[in-house]
């Protein structure tokens, strides 16, 4: 059922480091009007803006990077994902330095952040993307697979050489409560060797204990251990709707994922945007549905 857009309500501020610099940076998240999706604003760059859609993604290797004009955020996926989560589509967020601060590795503290700014109804109708045909997409043994469903949900299944791994599976239905209760919390996790590997290569500078799961030859090295019992999947499943976000609306179908990562997300909207005869667009605008279809006219005109 379509309803109408959401921003939040004031302006709310955090700090923390970047997983991969280490390095310090505030954020600030702002209201912002109906159509003008989420807005990433390096304010150390002058305000330069960078839009969270498909055409601004630039690397996907071990997270998401945004760039646009020579602007460049990284590590994206968890907050769009709260945004997402939430159904929050309009938002300015504000940055200092290059990269979305990882907090405690999961959505969760953004959604507090969220909740605690507060949610305001906007006077638009937010578009839905609803998908009429299947879109595949695949990378060796890896798949990625979206079918129409009239109860949106992602199905999710990993496979990882490793005792506490293995081979994990989840169905999520698809709304606020089952997102803040069921995948939100879900922190990143890595091998230690992986880590070891990353920070030798300068990344996961700002890695620890305290914002991802380690997992040693055997066992989990964070003291606390998991938030829940197949934490491993339910984050998959929190960053592949922050990867999907990138779409610019809700895509309602089931989302079949095997061992999908933030590469092959990226691949998926970039084939269900090139893609216009598998899906409508419920609550588009008239002039915004002309727009598109001459958009797509003259793309395939051109090849």
């Amino acid at each position: 059922m379509l309803r109408n857009q959401r921003t939040i309500k004031n302006t709310i501020h955090c700090e923390g480091i970047g997983l991969h610099s280490g390095r310090r940076v505030h954020m600030l998240l702002k209201p912002a009007p109906a159509d003008t999706g989420i807005v990433f604003v390096r304010r150390d760059l002058g305000n330069a803006e960078i839009e969270a859609i498909a055409s601004n993604t630039s690397t996907t290797s071990y997270a998401t990077t945004l760039r646009k004009n020579g602007a460049a955020v990284q590590t994206v996926e968890h907050l769009l994902s709260a945004f997402a989560g939430l159904g929050i589509g309009n938002a300015f967020v504000e940055l200092d330095a290059d990269e979305v601060p990882i907090m405690d590795g999961s959505a969760a503290p953004f959604v507090r952040m969220i909740a605690d700014a507060g949610i305001q109804l906007q006077d638009r109708v937010q578009p839905v993307l609803k998908v009429t045909k299947p879109v595949f997409v695949r990378d060796g043994s890896k798949q990625l697979a979206i079918w129409p469903s009239d109860t949106p949900a992602i199905s999710y299944f990993i496979d990882f050489n490793h005792p506490l791994l293995k081979e994990q599976s989840l169905n999520y239905q698809i709304s606020e409560e089952n997102f803040i209760r069921e995948v939100s919390a879900a922190r990143t996790f890595g091998f230690l060797s992986d880590v070891q590997m990353l920070q030798a290569k300068g990344l996961a500078k700002g890695g620890s204990l305290e914002n991802a799961v380690v997992l040693g030859p055997e066992t989990v090295l964070n003291p606390e251990g998991l938030r829940y019992h197949d934490e491993f999947v339910r984050h998959k499943i929190m960053d592949i709707i922050g990867d999907l976000s990138l779409i610019g609306m809700p895509v309602s179908g089931h989302v079949v994922a095997h061992k999908s990562g933030h590469g092959l997300n990226a691949a998926m909207v970039s084939k269900l945007l090139q893609s216009p005869m598998n899906w409508v667009v419920l609550g588009e605008p008239e002039k915004a549905v002309a727009q598109r279809e001459h958009a797509v006219f003259q793309e395939s005109a051109a090849m």
